[in-house]
């Protein structure tokens, strides 16, 4: 039996309050105001646990507002956006300058929200032995360069690796691409994708040799208010910044490791709003930033963007 010490985040203290809007309304169909009325809006799939947190607690303080996600792919949320099918989408990234150009020539003014920060995890089956991997062997898998379990660990007798992500247009493919890969797209033969987190979860449970890529804020256990217990059907590895991985530099996605910064794969979530009369969707989008929206990002085990947070220590043991 082994007892490891944690840090971890108790407490968050916010300052912040809801904005108020600062443009005339032009006429148009659209009758929701900041609070009430009722929208649809689109997210990123790995989003969808704590985007449903948020919106309960939206919805029991305004209960004229009707707020509805739509969970997509983040390639699809953007050019809903971009189309003006939807005046609010939950993303990893920021409008780019060409998005900005673009709906400011269409008299638009967009608007960046950023939310809070996630870690991304990568999770193998509970029977793997091999749980520590470095930042540049997650690089030789994406790129087909390591195939087999044995090019990275020599003993293992997995075989062929099985990865699975959660959407081939997916945010957490986006950030491989760009922030593991450096713009070179992942070419492997042994990647596939599903349709969402939770079947990422449950393929890697039932399949020895998989390993899944998804958003961190599906891996946490809701019993465990401290934000240091993962799911028990899968193992979420440790990722390490060095040429060899070991339990002493590898960091799991908990939510003080995203804080100090020792977990390398971390991802900023943003609200990209494109509202013309500052209705609803700018006013959940400005919840989520506000103190109650904050302390639901923080309860849920990602990192809020904002707020002094206080840091304890806590015994965990391993049997």
């Amino acid at each position: 039996m082994t007892k490891t010490t944690f840090n971890i985040l108790v407490g968050l203290s916010l300052i912040l309050g809801l904005s108020a809007c600062k443009h005339d309304k032009p006429k148009n169909a659209r009758t929701d105001t900041y609070s009430s009325g009722a929208i649809e809006f689109v997210s990123d799939e790995s989003f969808s646990p704590i985007i449903n947190e948020e919106l309960d607690v939206f919805h029991s303080i305004y209960i004229q507002a009707k707020v509805t996600p739509k969970y997509i792919n983040e390639l699809d949320a953007i050019n809903m956006l971009m189309e003006e099918k939807t005046c609010l989408a939950i993303t990893t990234r920021r409008f780019t300058d060409a998005e900005i150009e673009n709906l400011r020539g269409r008299k638009f003014l967009p608007i960046t929200v950023p939310l809070a920060y996630d870690g991304l995890a990568f999770i193998i089956n509970n029977n793997n032995p091999d749980s520590c991997i470095t930042v540049n062997d997650i690089r030789k898998i994406l790129s087909g360069k390591a195939t087999n379990w044995k090019d990275i660990y020599p003993n293992s007798k997995l075989g062929e690796f099985d990865v699975v992500f959660d959407n081939p247009k997916s945010s957490t493919v986006h950030y491989c691409v760009d922030s593991i890969l450096g713009g070179v797209p992942i070419n492997s033969p042994h990647i596939t994708a599903v349709n969402k987190s939770a079947e990422v979860i449950d393929y890697v449970s039932k399949h020895d040799n998989a390993i899944g890529v998804i958003g961190s804020n599906w891996l946490n256990d809701k019993r465990d208010t401290t934000n240091v217990t993962f799911k028990k059907n899968i193992r979420v590895m440790s990722v390490s910044r060095m040429e060899t991985a070991n339990p002493l530099n590898s960091w799991k996605p908990y939510q003080y490791y995203i804080y100090n910064g020792n977990y390398p794969l971390i991802r900023t979530i943003y609200a990209l709003v494109n509202d013309p009369i500052n209705g609803l969707p700018w006013g959940f989008a400005q919840f989520i930033a506000s103190p109650k929206g904050q302390l639901i990002i923080f309860k849920s085990g990602l990192l809020p963007l904002r707020g002094d947070l206080t840091v304890r220590n806590v015994n965990v043991t391993d049997e």
